[in-house]
């Protein structure tokens, strides 16, 4: 990789896309660093047309062609690209390769009730065995179950799934390619013969012809077509696949070294775990609601889903369409100073996954557990990040249960660490350090992975001894508060794993 050169990620977020380079450079101490710009970010808005929830797929394509245009335009002239996104969603192709119409978004009520119906078919022991994953409404089984149940055409003619970075790759190269990290978030894929479940698609009715053979993290796909040079004025940028879950890239990111850790990827959702080297498909791991995502460099990540920062942003979004156009470093001011420990919710709670009317949802749940309702913004705001603290505690002491580790602090990655009040919050809750950073972890860890396709960074542990010599770290210390216990202790009255 000459002096100068650059990998540009896109990192695609449920409400924002941002495309960011990173360049090698060469620190005052004489250490190899990466260096990381934006060089564009655009909105991602979730559609409604009738009775369901799309993907603005073509939008998303239109923003990452500017973006590759604006990269050489700002003097980068990146050598590979990488995408990262959300999990579960997809698109579907015909014979021709035209996509099938817009992608439903992992928030459609389409699959409501579906996962009792599976699990009564194939048994809920033998579903999370051959998967691996936490029964979540999302996945990507329960998409496709839908649409077989609603006998959707679309299933008939199509000969391609495309996960989403799979399916914005081939928009961009012309090549389908299925990445091994986000095909292990689909719950059709076998965490331990580590291929399709084709068996399991037959029972119910799922086409396995859809799947493409899973590539690992770090593979070239291709260079963009043609048709999409000429458009843009842009040489032959080859795309990688790296690990485009992005979770999996967050983690990637993660400045740990060789003794197991555990980590927090914190934004819209919040995913709490440990890096394993293979799958844990234990009863327990089951009745804890755990799951097991690929990796990348040949790991498997044991990680819990939890609603995240998706509750204060929902709240935002309400407020703001309002008129109360408060920012967010003014909504952690305002809980900053509201009483602590007065209201608290459960932040998996079902009401709280669908979008709209999320400040009421929050104060209909503290009135149904006879607690005080938060009526202002700071007390909404507070409620919610003590509650995603003390969430935080009970999955951190679930993954220390499962594999008999005590951790002894937290990695807290992505967007959400910039709330330097949630990170407080995390450390008191859980009694333990939080080491925050970096913000951008899932935009580094793709980039990391395009460095070791370029054979820049050996491996993962080169990789991420990067990322250390590179980004601060911050240190939250717990303060001992005895009233964390009697809030822990409210909050594990909920009754939810």
């Amino acid at each position: 990789m000459t002096k100068g050169a650059a990998v540009l990620a896109f990192d695609m977020g449920a409400s924002s896309g941002r495309a960011l380079v990173g360049r090698l450079a060469e620190s005052e101490g004489g250490r190899r660093v990466l260096e990381v710009a934006e060089v564009h970010r655009f909105p991602n808005h979730a559609i409604q047309v009738g009775k369901h929830l799309h993907w603005d797929t073509l939008r998303l394509l239109h923003e990452m062609k500017k973006s590759i245009r604006f990269a050489f335009q700002q003097g980068y002239e990146p050598a590979t690209f990488g995408i990262d996104t959300w999990g579960v969603d997809f698109g579907l192709l015909d014979a021709n390769g035209e996509l099938l119409g817009n992608p439903y978004h992992y928030r459609d009520p389409h699959t409501d009730g579906l996962i009792e119906e599976v699990s009564a078919r194939i048994g809920q022991r033998e579903l999370f065995e051959q998967s691996g994953l936490q029964f979540m409404p999302f996945n990507t089984l329960y998409q496709l179950y839908a649409m077989v149940k609603a006998a959707s055409p679309k299933l008939e003619v199509a000969k391609t799934l495309l996960l989403t970075p799979d399916l914005l790759a081939y928009l961009l190269t012309g090549v389908k390619s299925c990445e091994f990290t986000m095909a292990t978030t689909t719950q059709l894929f076998h965490p331990v013969n580590r291929s399709w479940n084709a068996e399991l698609m037959k029972r119910l009715g799922i086409p396995p012809h859809l799947f493409l053979e899973p590539v690992q993290p770090g593979t070239i796909i291709g260079p963009l077509t043609p048709e999409v040079r000429e458009e843009l004025g842009v040489p032959a940028l080859q795309a990688v696949a790296v690990g485009t879950h992005d979770t999996e890239s967050a983690i990637a990111a993660v400045p740990a070294g060789d003794e197991p850790f555990a980590f927090l990827v914190c934004g819209t959702w919040s995913l709490l775990g440990t890096e394993m080297t293979g799958p844990l498909l234990t009863p327990e791991t089951m009745e804890l609601e755990f799951s097991n995502e690929g990796g990348v460099g040949g790991t498997y990540q044991l990680l819990k889903n939890i609603m995240g920062l998706w509750l204060l942003q929902e709240c935002k979004r309400e407020w703001d369409e309002q008129g109360k156009e408060i920012g967010f470093p003014e909504l952690v001011r305002l809980a900053e100073q509201a009483e602590p420990f007065r209201s608290l919710v459960h932040p998996d709670d079902p009401r709280f996954f669908s979008p709209g009317g999320m400040a009421d949802k929050i104060r209909s749940f503290c009135a149904e557990t006879s607690q005080p309702i938060p009526h202002s913004e700071g007390e909404i705001a507070r409620c919610i990040l003590e509650s995603l603290a003390l969430r935080y505690r009970q999955a951190l002491e679930q993954a220390e249960k499962l594999t008999d580790r005590a951790y002894g602090g937290l990695h807290m990655v992505g967007g959400g660490i910039q709330n330097e009040l949630l990170c407080r919050l995390t450390a008191n809750a859980i009694g333990k350090p939080v080491w925050a950073g970096p913000v951008e972890a899932s935009a580094i860890g793709n980039m990391l992975m395009q460095l070791v396709a370029l054979g820049e960074c050996k491996d993962l542990r080169e990789a991420r001894e990067l990322v250390a010599a590179s980004f601060p770290v911050d240190v939250y210390e717990p303060d001992r508060d005895e009233r964390w216990a009697k809030a822990y202790e409210t909050f594990l009255g909920f009754g939810r794993v």
